[in-house]
């Protein structure tokens, strides 16, 4: 059935910075009507009772990783999509680094898909040949095959081809999508009084301060728009306010899971916490929340990774990097910042909606008479165990395994979000 009739949510528009409670009418997945108390509508529809609910528009995730294709038994595809309904998210930005790469138009073509009520996955293309960072990947045939942006997902750290990158991505006007990380600095922890503790090899920042001031550079020189993605650090969260008071073309994001923890959490060596970047200092994770509050940072990532549980346990120190995180991420954040009253409710809903959904130059969705629909219903009350079933994969990918969580997504729904133009 298309039509609904929703009664009586605490809706939710971070982009007109509308927070009421009402009724909300869909009809032919398109929203015919909003407001408080409205009549019964006339056709058939389905009701569903939003009281105690949060609706607002679909999450939409800047990048995360399927284990499709060529590790399919991490996690499909599908596993992944439904996955994100179940966390409330329409939208997943793919990243390419996948067996093999997707780095051409006959790879992008399987990940372009839409339909009623489905996540709609959001493919990257390849910056270089198989994601290995030294040979570029033909941008523009990508772009005609309608990746959402161009990421590798992987450190780029051939200052010449970045160059290059710039200058043909500048004309492109598509989202481009870099990581700072000096691969070649060994280290498994952020270096800190931690690491020391808990006999952790040290990773400084500057594995990641010193790319990303290359990066700037370059922009600087381009003034073509890049995305900083996973920002982890401090000091990175500085350098990028200071160049945007400079006024330099950038956006930034950070992962959910840097938001949560640091280094001071890693005292149960869970796998699951082996990340990359390494969780931050408790500084770092002040300083990225302060970021993220002041603007300088724009959008939280899920930034979601599975693996077989075989993969998975193991030491921390040789264990994959990666955490899940698309089944999580509103329910954990709802909880932390939003119950503590650190952020109000329309804070964060706009980390996870309309701000990615402009980071992406997409038209992002809002809650108005005659948009189609793209909502989200959650119960914030609602207690549910994070397990297999639940999850969609094991559940030794998240350090929230078999533990009870306080709220849960009852509905979506979905449709196509267009570029901007």
């Amino acid at each position: 059935m298309d039509n609904w009739w929703i009664r009586g949510a605490r809706i939710l528009d971070p982009l007109a910075q509308s927070d009421t409670v009402g009724d909300v009418l869909i009809c032919d997945r398109t929203i015919q009507a909003m407001g408080a108390n409205l009549a019964p509508p006339e056709n058939k529809v389905q009701e569903v009772d939003g009281r105690g609910c949060i609706l607002g528009p679909g999450l939409v995730d800047l990048y995360s990783q399927s284990g499709e294709p060529g590790h399919e038994s991490r996690e499909t595809l599908a596993q992944l999509l439904q996955a994100s309904l179940r966390g409330g998210f329409t939208r997943v930005g793919l990243l390419p680094s996948t067996t093999p790469a997707i780095d051409n138009p006959a790879q992008v073509k399987p990940r372009i898909m839409s339909g009623p009520d489905m996540a709609q996955p959001l493919p990257w293309g390849a910056i270089t040949v198989g994601t290995a960072g030294e040979q570029l990947t033909d941008l523009i045939e990508l772009h005609g095959a309608g990746v959402v942006g161009l990421a590798d997902g992987l450190p780029l750290n051939n200052g010449r081809l970045v160059q290059r990158l710039l200058e043909y991505v500048h004309p492109l006007t598509l989202p481009l999508a870099l990581w700072p990380c000096d691969p070649s600095q060994p280290g498994i922890c952020r270096d800190g009084a931690d690491a020391i503790r808990l006999g952790l090899s040290p990773l400084p920042s500057t594995s990641e301060t010193t790319p990303l001031t290359a990066i700037l550079e370059e922009v600087a020189v381009s003034q073509c728009a890049v995305h900083i993605m996973r920002v982890s650090t401090a000091r990175s969260v500085a350098i990028i306010r200071d160049a945007k008071a400079r006024g330099l073309p950038i956006t930034a994001s950070v992962t959910w899971a840097h938001l949560l923890f640091s280094t001071a959490d890693l005292e149960s060596y869970a796998p699951s916490l082996r990340l990359n970047p390494p969780l931050g200092t408790p500084a770092d994770r002040d300083a990225l929340i302060a970021g993220l509050e002041d603007g300088t940072l724009d959008a939280i990532a899920v930034d979601h990774c599975a693996y077989s549980y075989e993969e998975k346990a193991v030491p921390f120190g040789v264990a994959p990097v990666g955490t899940i995180g698309l089944p999580l991420v509103l329910p954990v954040l709802w909880q932390t910042f939003v119950v503590t009253q650190r952020w109000t409710a329309l804070q964060l809903w706009g980390y996870l909606s309309v701000k990615p959904t402009q980071c992406l130059g997409l038209k992002p969705a809002t809650l108005h008479p005659g948009e189609s629909t793209n909502l989200t219903l959650f119960d914030p009350n609602h207690e549910w165990f994070a397990t297999l079933a639940t999850l969609g994969c094991d559940p030794i990918n998240t350090v929230y395994s078999n533990q009870r969580i306080r709220g849960q997504v009852r509905q979506v729904w979905s449709a196509p979000v267009e570029p901007v133009t």
